[in-house]
């Protein structure tokens, strides 16, 4: 799964977002490391809806521009959750070794 897959899945857990409340929530979430332009978003969006992991909610008009509406599906739930606990492992991997490191030492 991609950082920026990863974090659209996380910005959609708990309520359904349009497009340009899904690139804020992403700038948020990572601390602005994770910046998607608009054709990139979709991209994204567009593959996870494939796979089943996101869908459309509904579309409504705002400001004269139409919005549409995604939200995460369980099978998006469940797969965010596993890479999640993924990512997790992975860390406490790197810091266990890190906090073993004697610099000079052979690895």
């Amino acid at each position: 799964m991609t950082e920026q897959a990863f974090f659209v899945l996380t910005a959609l857990v708990g309520e359904p977002r349009h497009g340009y409340g899904i690139v804020g929530e992403v700038a948020e979430l990572s601390g602005g490391r994770v910046s998607l332009r608009v054709g990139t978003l979709y991209g994204v969006l567009d593959r996870l809806v494939a796979e089943g992991l996101v869908e459309p909610d509904r579309e409504e008009v705002a400001n004269g521009r139409l919005r549409r509406y995604y939200r995460l599906t369980e099978r998006g739930r469940d797969e965010l959750a596993t890479e999640a606990d993924r990512q997790a492992a992975n860390a406490r991997a790197a810091v266990a070794r890190l906090r073993a490191w004697r610099p000079g030492e052979a690895t």
